[in-house]
């Protein structure tokens, strides 16, 4: 059973939430409201998923944030689900005040029952997906993956957090453009929802607004009917050498597209009418509609300017810059230091094969044979320029003394490492086995 972390003092928010996970066993819920206790968590527990009430005017959260946003090692491995109240916070603000940590969704207090377990379940069924720092990079460099939606606009914000934090995390994109990106997917996806597989027309919109009815009443009556109940949205991602694209696709029978364009760009700018498309159109590199309507994809591309930073306990160690071809790791060499991966590409070879690529997300190298004191069972070589933090096994050791909580986070990867090979070989096996 794990352990969540819910940061929140409002016993309203408190009662809600032990009534959403009424029965659920999975989790042991542990609600923090001190700043020493929250920070400990934080640096103790090493959490998949933390929950914060990002309205409770009793929180004093400011210094967990900064010790969050300092701490490359802690923000990069676990996502926060925020929590606010409609009536005293703004959806937008609270993504752009955030902004620096990894915020996957915001639930207003209303959807704490309907919502909150759904998302986590969302998030730990994808945690390998989202959090890519544990993941070995593939050898051409890029990655495709995506999810299939149901109509559930009010689920859709955790999704397009999903789709931005992965570009985050590989270091794609600066956390500003990570806010815009996530709102721009999240309009996009909703529009598919809305327009695509709802067929809810722009003057049907207009009509229920103006009778104050909200997108999400429409969606809801529309889906009463069971065909359109069962269409679905195709949420897809593939991240190539200096860009990403992101394919969205509904089942509707689509719209006209040109035609639709040109309303949006004679309205105004504070119209809700075309919002999304105007934040995507901002916010992205380009975006491409199919001729029938009912498919769009956002490209957007990398950022080379973005390079991780670097966790505080290891600021005053060695920096080393790489360059294309440098050989950093030499087989059979003795193994008295390792490096953390700030940035670049790197290429692992074995009897003069590649056997496998190392980048950021990977956060070490060498770790292995350092560990173990082994000699190196294999040479490193850079494929791009980049920078590498030297750590003596004096440094190391220091750092772990004076940061406990990295020495839990290190035998943590390593645990999920040696989990994912014997995996790999349980199916390396059965494969053999049926051959």
């Amino acid at each position: 059973m794990a352990t969540l972390g819910i940061i929140n003092s409002d016993p309203d928010v408190k009662a809600t939430i032990e009534t959403a996970f009424f029965g659920k066993k999975d989790f042991a819920l542990k609600f923090l409201s001190e700043r020493e206790e929250i920070i400990e968590f934080l640096d103790y527990e090493l959490p998949e998923i933390i929950v914060i009430n990002f309205s409770d005017p009793n929180l004093s959260i400011e210094k967990a944030i900064l010790r969050i946003k300092n701490d490359k090692w802690l923000a990069n491995n676990f996502g926060i689900i925020g929590i606010f109240s409609g009536d005293q916070d703004k959806e937008e603000k609270l993504l752009a005040k955030y902004r620096i940590i990894n915020v996957l969704c915001l639930l207003e207090k209303t959807r704490i029952q309907s919502h909150l377990v759904k998302s986590i379940d969302i998030i730990r069924e994808n945690y390998q997906i989202i959090f890519q720092r544990e993941i070995t990079r593939e050898l051409a460099g890029g990655s495709t993956g995506g999810f299939v939606l149901e109509n559930d606009i009010l689920a859709v914000p955790l999704y397009a957090g999903i789709g931005a934090t992965i570009l985050s995390q590989r270091g794609c994109i600066t956390p500003e453009k990570k806010m815009h990106l996530q709102l721009a997917l999240d309009e996009l996806l909703i529009n598919a929802i809305e327009h695509g597989n709802c067929a809810i027309s722009y003057d049907e919109k207009t009509r229920a607004m103006e009778n104050g009815k909200s997108v999400v009443d429409l969606v809801l009556e529309r889906c009463k009917k069971p065909g359109v109940r069962a269409k679905r949205v195709d949420f897809q991602w593939e991240i190539k050498q200096g860009q990403t694209v992101f394919t969205i696709r509904d089942q509707g029978t689509g719209f006209n597209v040109r035609e639709s364009l040109r309303k949006i760009k004679e309205q105004d700018m504070t119209s809700l009418h075309g919002r999304g498309i105007r934040l995507a159109t901002m916010f992205s590199s380009e975006l491409k509609y199919n001729k029938r309507g009912n498919q769009v994809k956002l490209i957007i591309n990398h950022d080379v300017s973005v390079e991780p930073d670097v966790p505080m306990a290891l600021a005053k160690a060695q920096l080393i810059s790489v360059k294309k071809g440098d050989i950093v790791l030499k087989e059979n060499e003795p193994s008295d230091y390792l490096y953390y991966i700030a940035s670049g590409k790197y290429s692992v070879i074995h009897k003069r094969k590649q056997v496998g690529s190392l980048g950021p997300q990977d956060i070490f190298m060498g770790e292995m044979s350092f560990l173990l004191n082994q000699k190196r069972s294999a040479k490193v070589k850079a494929e791009s320029a980049g920078k590498l933090i030297l750590l003596t096994r004096k440094t190391f050791i220091d750092v772990i003394r004076k940061y406990p909580h990295y020495g839990l986070f290190l035998s943590k990867l390593l645990a999920k490492r040696l989990v994912r090979s014997n995996d790999q070989n349980a199916a390396l096996a059965k494969q053999v086995e049926t051959t």
